[in-house]
């Protein structure tokens, strides 16, 4: 890889389309562990991807030019290029407060209402899966 290189290629994918391929100066991607930032000559690595938002660089790496919201995938890591498979993804600026406000009810509710441990952990993975997204649709405000 060369020293001077000043972008990484940046993929998304879910399982019904290619949702991004774009240049970027750095992404932030939602880990299983936590929150990882990857710039260009990054070491390889593979991580589990959590409900959350990645953000996205293009110009500055002090302003998010994009965000967008996934509910849990993997994220496979090399020097020049980020892949995300995520199972659900959708831009945070198609997100509405109500949406993200009536989702997290309807989690909540069927938390509530879980009639054994399968329905209950669905119910949590659901539950968390809502907060994440009012989080993204909250920080995205900014």
């Amino acid at each position: 890889m060369a020293e001077n290189q000043k972008t990484l290629q940046f993929e998304l994918v879910t399982p019904v389309r290619l949702m991004a391929s774009q240049p970027v100066v750095m992404v932030v991607v939602p880990g299983g562990e936590g929150d990882f930032g990857v710039l260009p000559g990054h070491s390889p690595m593979l991580s589990t991807v959590r409900a959350g938002t990645i953000c996205l660089y293009e110009e500055k790496s002090d302003t998010v030019s994009d965000r967008i919201f996934v509910e849990g995938g993997f994220a496979e890591v090399n020097p020049e290029q980020c892949t995300v498979l995520a199972e659900v993804a959708q831009p945070v600026k198609d997100i509405t407060l109500e949406m993200a406000d009536e989702r997290l009810r309807k989690a909540n509710d069927a938390l509530m209402n879980a009639g054994n441990e399968g329905e209950r952990r669905g119910a949590e993975r659901e539950l968390l899966a809502a907060e994440a997204m009012l989080a993204a649709v909250e920080a995205g405000k900014d």
